[in-house]
């Protein structure tokens, strides 16, 4: 059996569709498998089971990277193109079974609305596939030791989404301090390379307690840093969904953003948002589309309280797997 799996140029869609794409290798175990998505969350998918080929769709002007997937895969007879671009190369393909997404619901996670597209009931949770580059990564750019990592992503892909780098510093020296669930830990600071410089005042305040992983690894070599730590707080981000993926108990801290389409998915993870209301925010924005005051309704206090609060009622990291929904005020708050 051939699958073309076509998915999202953006990292944290891309995140959030591997459910469906797990679920797809593991119902037909011996099918191989192409994926096209963008050149960003390529390498999450280097690992996939049954990986015949990986396609990054660079964007070109006139739309021209379609006409290059087309090239790529018109001459194979597929069995399943599954297209959650909506994109015409899907239709002039030969296949026995199309499946496309063609729109948002509104009221449903993204998780559970890629869930439709093929007619499953219950959501598929995001998975990643690490290999041994990925885990050799994480060994040699992490320490080793009895203490905890706390993971940090301060940086978004828009600076409106981003909680002040002096508040994350704050939350970071309670959550290690003597007596802190994360007493003596480590602090990872994870960005996109091009995302790097935003994370210095961070670096700076935590000072040499930082690893700084901005700029330093690929998406996938990042899951496997991310595997490895005890907590993971961050803007609503790609590393957000990424970390939710890969099992930690995951923090996504939203300000103008919709957690309940785009909040971390699973029983390990929680949406923490402010005390100014959405609508607010949004009208800031559109009176100022450089506003930088966005993520400051969510203060420390709160953030540290769902902190303590995940910690103290995470699930096993291999229990967290058998669940496929997030459980109330999880994945998917209401």
């Amino acid at each position: 059996m051939r699958i073309l799996f076509i998915t999202s140029n953006r990292l944290g869609d891309a995140v959030l569709s591997t459910g469906l794409l797990a679920h797809l290798v593991e119902r037909h175990r011996d099918a191989r498998v192409t994926v096209a998505c963008g050149p960003l969350p390529a390498p999450l998918f280097r690992a996939v089971p049954g990986l015949e080929r990986l396609i990054p769709l660079p964007k070109r002007r006139y739309a021209r990277h379609w006409v290059g997937l087309w090239a790529a895969c018109t001459g194979t007879r597929w069995d399943l193109v599954v297209d959650l671009r909506n994109s015409a190369v899907s239709r002039l393909l030969w296949t026995r079974r199309l499946a496309v997404h063609s729109r948002p619901v509104p009221g449903l996670h993204k998780v559970e609305e890629l869930a439709r597209v093929l007619g499953l009931a219950v959501p598929p949770a995001p998975r990643l596939w690490l290999d041994e580059a990925a885990r050799a990564a994480a060994v040699r750019l992490l320490p080793t030791g009895p203490e905890p990592l706390l993971a940090i992503g301060p940086t978004a892909n828009w600076l409106g989404k981003e909680w002040p780098a002096d508040r994350f510093a704050a939350l970071a020296g309670r959550l290690t301090a003597a007596g802190a669930p994360l007493a003596g830990a480590g602090v990872a600071v994870l960005a996109a390379g091009a995302e790097r410089d935003r994370a210095a005042p961070l670096l700076a305040a935590l000072g040499p307690r930082a690893i700084d992983l901005g700029g330093r690894t690929d998406p996938l070599e990042a899951a496997a840093c991310l595997e490895r730590a005890a907590l993971f707080v961050g803007n609503d981000s790609g590393l957000m969904h990424i970390a939710a993926a890969v099992g930690t108990p995951t923090l996504g801290l939203f300000g103008p953003g919709y957690p309940e389409t785009y909040g971390p998915w699973g029983p390990r993870a929680r949406a923490v948002t402010g005390t100014v209301p959405r609508v607010e925010l949004l009208a800031r924005l559109k009176r100022d589309p450089r506003a930088s005051d966005l993520m400051d309704g969510i203060a420390v206090d709160h953030v540290e309280a769902a902190a303590r609060a995940l910690l103290g009622a995470t699930l096993p990291r291999d229990q967290s797997r058998a669940d496929e929904a997030p459980v109330a005020g999880a994945g998917a708050p209401r």
